[in-house]
């Protein structure tokens, strides 16, 4: 099963300045639906896979063991932009578990939101880990080895039981075999595994049918989509794909991104998955694809679209504020 990837084109007045490459696949209970570009494409699925990687915290006792609440749940999904709710909500997190920020394995950067950042700039201080947008993820990790009396040290380890939980997950869910693909560091310092696009929309769409996962697995699921769509800030912030997406949406459907361009989309009101990723890895190429794609499936009305318009039209403007072109998937015949 192949077919052209999409095209996403960047214009600059009267000419198409800029092309990305798109693979993307539409699967639903059926099957897969829509193709484009190669489902054997091989590549990191990165933070994409976040709401899978959440997984265990539900599944371990960990979030009812240490009380672990929907915003907690949703900033362990999260690629967070580190403003103040994000930072104090995994700093609470981590005080219940005992723990501060040097326990979090991932570095520090600045944060993603500009007016966090700018405010740090002011005040001469430095960024933690707590800024960094894994910290919630990482926290979730720390919750999971506290709960089942794993050592907290060197839980980035591909051979720490942490990381076999998440390396298992991705191979049930996506139902291939992932010992002879890929391997890699995350930004965060986690272990990346290769995952074709075939592998990762199954993943996703069996994500958006969590009852067909069992009881264990499909109630974890469950909570945890429904923190992230009941949270949508936390996942992501201000101005970011993913927080106005599922804004907009009211909960029916939650989004993640990850680095070097992948996305995936879970609809559990229509047991639909939807992945893709931008063969350049340009995040501006995702965005606008997955927004195309969301509204091959049908779900777009007149308000949301409306809403969404920054993401599903992005306009590209110079230093004085002037529209100089936009960002659209390219017509197909």
């Amino acid at each position: 099963m192949s077919n052209d990837p999409l095209i996403c084109e960047v214009t600059r007045g009267t000419m198409v300045e800029s092309r990305h490459r798109v693979h993307a696949m539409i699967a639903d209970a059926d099957g897969v639906q829509a193709v484009w570009g190669s489902p054997d494409l091989m590549f990191y699925p990165r933070s994409a896979i976040k709401f899978m990687q959440a997984l265990p915290l539900i599944e371990s006792g960990a979030a009812d063991k240490f009380a672990v609440t929907g915003p907690e749940t949703a900033l362990a999904s999260a690629s967070h932009s580190g403003a103040s709710e994000h930072v104090d909500g995994v700093a609470a997190f981590l005080k219940r578990l005992g723990l501060d920020a040097d326990a979090l394995g991932c570095g520090a950067h600045l944060p993603y939101d500009m007016e966090a950042a700018h405010a740090l700039v002011r005040q001469g201080l430095a960024p933690t880990r707590l800024h960094n947008n894994c910290s919630g993820k990482h926290a979730g990790f720390l919750a999971t080895a506290l709960t089942l009396g794993e050592t907290t040290q060197g839980y980035l380890d591909p051979d720490h039981p942490v990381q076999k939980r998440l390396y298992d997950i991705l191979t049930d869910l996506g139902g291939e075999d992932l010992a002879g693909t890929g391997r890699g560091i995350d930004g965060c310092g986690i272990p990346v595994y290769g995952m074709t696009l075939r592998a990762l929309v199954r993943a996703a769409q069996r994500m958006a049918d969590p009852h067909s996962l069992g009881a264990v697995r499909g109630g974890a699921a469950d909570r945890v989509l429904d923190a992230v769509s009941t949270h949508p800030y936390l996942v992501a912030g201000r101005g970011r794909f993913d927080t106005d997406v599922m804004t907009a949406f009211d909960g029916e459907i939650a989004t993640k991104g990850g680095a070097e361009g992948v996305h995936v989309a879970i609809l559990r009101k229509h047991k639909i998955g939807i992945v893709l990723k931008t063969e350049d890895g340009e995040k501006r190429a995702g965005d606008v694809a997955m927004a195309w794609l969301l509204e091959q499936v049908g779900v777009f009305n007149d308000a949301r679209r409306k809403k969404l318009q920054a993401h599903i039209s992005p306009r590209i403007v110079n230093a004085a504020g002037t529209v100089a072109g936009t960002i659209r998937i390219a017509a197909r015949e």
